[in-house]
């Protein structure tokens, strides 16, 4: 009892001690699940109907449509703009399947797997032609599929494979269910546009009046008064009318993403009149080297050029443009250089030390002796070229030595431009010099001996021996420095948005203006390497009239400075936008000489009435139809208006006040006619069918509008 009364004296305490216990407690949990969601936020990368995407998810399938990319082009590296491209791709990809799958979800529309399988085996799908599961005739091999995949099992489960072929196989097999996925997508695709198709159905009374619309036409002699004939002065704009006019015309005005407006300043550094001056010397120093016979590849390895000498005479097409127009007006053993050339910003030298007549491309066939050692080896190949010359057959002599000798072509521009060997070059130059139907053995330092013989040469063109030193004219750093440390210096005492605006002139710099820049574009006003700068300018903390930090980018040749001049949400864009009301005002101030002109022109009788007013133009218009867009040459545009109540009028008759997009119009009837087409209603139901079908193109951008999609890529990329 003592200890329970003591419990009860001490309650308050106790309640108070278990409160503050339990609020840590409660508070500890709130912390880490905020911690949690600010994490998984960071990691977001995009939004789909309230989807999250997050970036690792994201960069998954950028790996894998990367590997794709690699393995049907047989490439090992992509460059950053490629990379670029595939992540647009992936992501657009992405949000297409996202939102067919919403809208399917809803209309219980699947892709089986006994469907798939059934695509699978017909092979009808165009997809699978690019897969290498082919018949000799190009088409899908489901066998030779099936085969792989056995094979593939197998392979994966045998400790005994190495680990070489086992990366092939992956490779393929990963290639494999990329096909399947995307087959899986696009067939999902295709039977909800066949749902959207089928809801599209054509008439007899439709068929016959767009038939009757397409062939039925009329000649018009008709008088036009322009807009352009009433002085802008003349008509007054209120707001009142562009905020009317911004209702009316809501629609055009949608933001599917939100974009801002920037002002910039883009240094681009160049070099200086003493860089120049420095490399003029450098490169006159090489000049003269060449010219007195300095080895020539040792000369253009020095220099650092960016054509590299070639041990093997090369095509003109193989030499950039303004070095190969050079080659024609040299001599064997004359030069030309140091000269400017402004379109690449370099500066170079020629100097011709060749020129030969070989063939473009070349046909042959070789047998690699065999041996243990370079004497057996020569001695093998000994053997083979006494036997040839004897009249030996090449086939057997081939096949004698499990080799195929088949024939294969090697052109120039397989090796042309490429870094070539000594091993390479003796090969190469034997073959391109070597007559056709001889044999030639070609002892290769360390790597064999090849008997090759040359079957065919075709397309004989001069080729050249040319050293060439090509630079680029580059600023030094000092050039950098100076160029930084003064823009450094301008903006430190020009910190606020209005003061760069004002001052920049003064100090020699341009500030330039761009609209609507949005997110999903990769870099900033055009200049590479500006993820930074695309992160601060959609910073939810940046705000209008904010002034960015200095950036360094493009190829490290680039100084750039970002002041936000607007921000355009999601949605609408407002009629105070300076580009909208400047179009709204445009088109209210059509409307309201229109108004004029309509007015003007209502107390007119007859074309000839309008014709004798003020500004007014007249002309014949043959051949109008009411689905033909009808243009008028004397005001320029084409008037749609015009052709639906010309095609409403009678012969003879007199119509006057049709509003177009640039002018009004009086017109009268001078004939009518039919062209001599049969009417074929199944025909004509087929033709607004297909009109129909190719209006369902916008379907995938109204779906999109509704998905509510985020995309914040820029944040990562």
């Amino acid at each position: 009892m003592a200890t329970l009364q003591k419990i009860r004296n001490k309650g308050k305490i106790l309640i108070f001690t278990v409160g503050i216990a339990l609020f840590a407690f409660i508070a500890e949990e709130f912390v880490r699940s905020l911690s949690y969601t600010q994490t998984e936020r960071h990691q977001r990368v995009g939004e789909i109907y309230g989807d999250k995407i997050n970036v690792q998810d994201f960069n998954a399938q950028v790996e894998e449509y990367t590997d794709v990319i690699k393995f049907t082009q047989g490439v090992n590296t992509l460059s950053d703009d490629q990379l670029s491209m595939i992540r647009d791709q992936v992501w657009q990809s992405i949000v297409n399947e996202k939102v067919i799958q919403h809208e399917c979800e809803k209309l219980g529309i699947t892709v089986t797997d006994a469907e798939m399988q059934n695509i699978i085996n017909t092979g009808r799908n165009p997809m699978l032609a690019q897969t290498p599961f082919r018949t000799q005739q190009g088409t899908f091999d489901v066998n030779a599929l099936k085969q792989f995949l056995n094979q593939y099992n197998e392979i994966m489960n045998n400790p005994e494979i190495g680990s070489e072929i086992k990366e092939q196989y992956t490779q393929m097999n990963n290639y494999w269910k990329f096909i399947e996925k995307t087959i899986r997508q696009q067939t999902l695709n295709q039977k909800y546009q066949t749902l959207l198709s089928g809801l599209l159905v054509s008439n007899p009374v439709s068929a016959q009046a767009n038939f009757d619309g397409r062939t039925s036409e009329a000649d018009i002699y008709m008088a036009a008064l322009p807009f352009s004939s009433v002085k802008d002065d003349d008509v007054k704009v209120e707001e009142s009318d562009i905020n009317a006019k911004y209702q009316e015309m809501k629609e055009m005005f949608r933001n599917e993403q939100e974009t801002r407006d920037i002002k910039y300043i883009d240094i681009k550094v160049t070099a200086s009149d003493d860089d120049k001056a420095n490399l003029q010397k450098e490169m006159e120093g090489y000049a003269q080297a060449l010219a007195e016979g300095a080895d020539p590849a040792k000369t253009v390895r020095e220099a650092a050029s960016l054509v590299a000498y070639s041990p093997l005479p090369v095509s003109a097409k193989s030499l950039p443009h303004d070095i190969a127009e050079q080659l024609d007006s040299l001599t064997v053993g004359s030069q030309v250089g140091p000269f400017v050339h402004d379109h690449d910003n370099t500066i170079n030298i020629v100097r011709l030390l060749g020129k030969v007549s070989l063939p473009d491309s070349v046909e042959l066939r070789q047998i690699a002796a065999p041996g243990n050692d370079m004497a057996a080896i020569e001695k093998t190949a000994d053997s083979i070229m006494n036997a040839l010359n004897a009249g030996a057959n090449f086939d057997t002599i081939a096949k004698k030595y499990d080799q195929p000798a088949t024939k294969v072509w090697i052109t120039s521009s397989q090796y042309e431009g490429q870094t070539i060997d000594e091993n390479n070059r003796k090969f190469l130059s034997t073959i391109n010099t070597a007559a056709v139907g001889t044999y030639n053995k070609i002892v290769l330092d360390g790597q064999g001996v090849i008997i090759a013989q040359v079957t065919d040469r075709r397309n004989i063109v001069n080729k050249y021996d040319v050293a060439v030193i090509k630079r680029t004219i580059d600023f030094s750093k000092d050039t950098y420095n100076k160029a930084f440390n003064d823009f450094s210096s301008f903006l430190a005492g020009n910190a606020k948005a209005e003061d760069i605006e004002a001052n920049a002139a003064q100090a020699g710099y341009t500030v330039q203006t761009r609209n609507n820049v949005s997110s999903t574009e990769h870099n900033v006003a055009g200049v590479r390497s500006t993820r930074e700068a695309m992160r601060w300018l959609f910073n939810e903390k940046t705000k209008t009239g904010d002034v960015s930090p200095l950036y360094e980018c493009g190829d490290n040749d680039h100084l750039l400075v970002i002041i936000l001049q607007g921000i355009h949400q999601k949605g609408y864009l407002t009629a105070d936008d300076e580009q909208i009301h400047t179009y709204l005002t445009a088109e209210v101030t059509k409307d309201k000489k229109a108004a004029l002109l309509l007015e003007k022109m209502s107390a007119a009788k007859s074309v000839a009435d309008v014709a004798k007013m003020e500004g007014a133009v007249t002309d014949t218009v043959k051949h109008i139809t009411f689905t033909g867009n009808a243009f008028i040459s004397k005001v320029g545009s084409s008037e749609p208006a015009l052709s639906g109540s010309v095609s409403k009028a009678q012969k003879g008759e007199f119509k006057s006040g049709i509003k177009g997009k640039a002018a009004v119009y009086a017109y009268q009837v001078l004939s009518q006619k039919k062209n001599d087409v049969k009417y074929d209603q199944k025909q004509e139901e087929q033709r607004l069918q297909q009109t129909a079908s190719r209006s369902l193109s916008s379907y995938m951008s109204e779906l999109v509008q509704k998905a509510n999609i985020s995309d914040r890529r820029y944040i990562f990329f």
